[in-house]
């Protein structure tokens, strides 16, 4: 039976080149590069197969999958070939991308999404879905008394009102219908989503894992390799400033001063986690309508040597973002679905290595949260489970 990938934005750019890659994978008209899971570390860990994921999704958008592939190609992040020879698969898929359902309340709205997921399994045979949330980034919700506790939860969400405003966020409300039925559910985005108390306990109870929050595919990845070089070293960074240039869709939300905290926020954890202090210095986000889907980051570090001697260290990253976090969804779908298997239930912290903010208690430079997935693929092999000494 094969695994089904529900994702939360299904049209942006993001999940179009993830079903696309996976599509195209599956015909022979591309390679797998990209993609962590293919790395020998994964052999013999019993992931489900590229080739295996079936797609479907929310969105409150209408184009359609094959109109936003086509556009991703002509915008050069989607090669054209392959988007030309699997139009017809791509039309399959946009028939499991659903509008987001709305009801009365925030439980009846969950309850239909629910349903959706569902019938999704069902249609198609599945074995499990993996909800991967890759909509735009929202604000960070104001503090509710109901997010602390499931049951305190479940009555608010009875009794919302859209003109009393949400007790869940959109990405947390994605994250309670995932858990309300049975579904692992993945936060590729720096919003909320799984992360309150009462969610955390849901997940629990459900017996479903769930991993986060917003995948690591540039300026980030950087920092976490750079920042354990300088403290590793005793190199005092005295000043990190970042400028970050991106266009599309998420510069546009990123624009809006809300979704730019947070994402700025989860961006500059891993200086305050790595070194143990913060030094001068911002991370800006600006949104350049001419650059599409690509992103640019400039970054100047100054340091501190032996006898005070001031130093300094520039980079530019150049990427384009779609092709750089799309294997990654890829990647934990597959993970978060063995996981499931495997019993696993609650947070994958081990998970880590994917999120510039990830779940705690996690390390934050790369070369630890690689040693901590490496650990985390030997316990999902056979012959690791509860009983053997194997990650629960």
């Amino acid at each position: 039976m094969t695994t089904g990938v529900w994702l939360v934005g299904c049209r942006g750019s993001v999940a179009v080149t993830a079903i696309v890659g996976a599509l195209a994978i599956r015909a022979g008209l591309a390679d797998r590069t990209g993609c962590v899971t293919e790395l020998p570390l994964f052999a013999g860990v019993p992931l489900p197969a590229l080739a295996d994921l079936t797609f479907g999704g929310h969105d409150v958008a209408a184009v359609s999958l094959v109109k936003k592939a086509q556009a991703l190609a002509d915008e050069g992040v989607l090669p054209g070939g392959p988007v030309r020879a699997l139009e017809e698969e791509l039309a399959a898929v946009d028939r499991d991308v659903l509008p987001l359902p709305s009801a009365r309340d925030q439980a009846e709205t969950a309850a239909l999404m629910a349903s959706d997921l569902a019938a999704f399994r069902k249609r198609h045979g599945l074995r499990r879905v993996v909800v991967v949330n890759v909509a735009t980034t929202e604000p960070a919700p104001a503090p509710h008394p109901a997010h602390a506790r499931l049951d305190l939860l479940e009555e608010a969400l009875r009794g919302s009102r859209p003109d009393d405003g949400a007790v869940l966020p959109p990405s947390s409300l994605a994250a309670y219908a995932a858990f309300l039925a049975g579904c692992p559910f993945v936060d590729f985005t720096p919003s909320t989503g799984a992360r309150l108390p009462a969610l955390d306990r849901m997940a629990v109870r459900r017996g479903v894992p769930y991993a986060g929050h917003d995948g690591k595919t540039g300026e980030t990845l950087v920092k976490s390799m750079l920042a354990p070089m300088f403290a590793m070293r005793n190199l005092r960074v005295r000043t990190w400033s970042g400028i970050n240039l991106l266009g599309g869709g998420d510069g546009a939300n990123l624009a809006q001063p809300g979704p730019n905290a947070a994402k700025a926020a989860s961006k500059g954890k891993v200086l305050r986690e790595t070194l143990g202090y913060v030094p001068q210095g911002e991370v800006r986000i600006d949104y350049l309508e001419d650059a599409g889907d690509f992103k640019t980051a400039w970054d100047l570090v100054t340091f501190e040597g032996f006898l005070g001697r001031r130093m300094r260290l520039d980079f530019t990253w150049h990427g384009c973002d779609s092709a750089l976090a799309a294997p990654l969804v890829l990647d934990l779908a597959r993970l978060t679905a063995a996981a499931h298997e495997h019993g696993r239930s609650g947070p994958l912290t081990e998970l880590a290595f994917f999120f510039k903010d990830p779940l705690e208690p996690a390390p934050h430079a790369l070369a630890d949260q690689w040693n901590l997935l490496c650990g985390f693929a030997g316990g999902l092999r056979p012959g690791s489970g509860p009983d053997s000494g194997g990650p629960r």
